[in-house]
């Protein structure tokens, strides 16, 4: 049971969120986040939108970049980098 004391601020669920989604979130803090998503509908938005981003991450295919472009890549990685 939430008591409204122990409620919970769009911030600090943001923060919880990776937790949550993958289910390693305590029970408690839980209860807490679902208490707070059933009245806001900015956090309920978001957690859908990162779900369905962790979902389609989650189909992604592994695959070999061709050597041209893994050097482009490093090259300007190497340019981003430096100050």
């Amino acid at each position: 049971m939430v008591d409204a004391e122990d409620s919970m601020e769009c911030p600090e669920c943001m923060d919880l969120l990776a937790d949550y989604v993958d289910g390693s979130l305590p029970r408690h803090q839980a209860e807490l986040l679902e208490w707070h998503l059933e009245g806001c509908g900015p956090c309920v938005a978001f957690v859908k939108t990162y779900k369905g981003t962790v979902d389609a991450a989650k189909r992604l295919r592994e695959t070999t970049l061709p050597p041209e472009l893994k050097e482009k890549l490093r090259a300007f990685l190497k340019r981003s980098a430096q100050p």
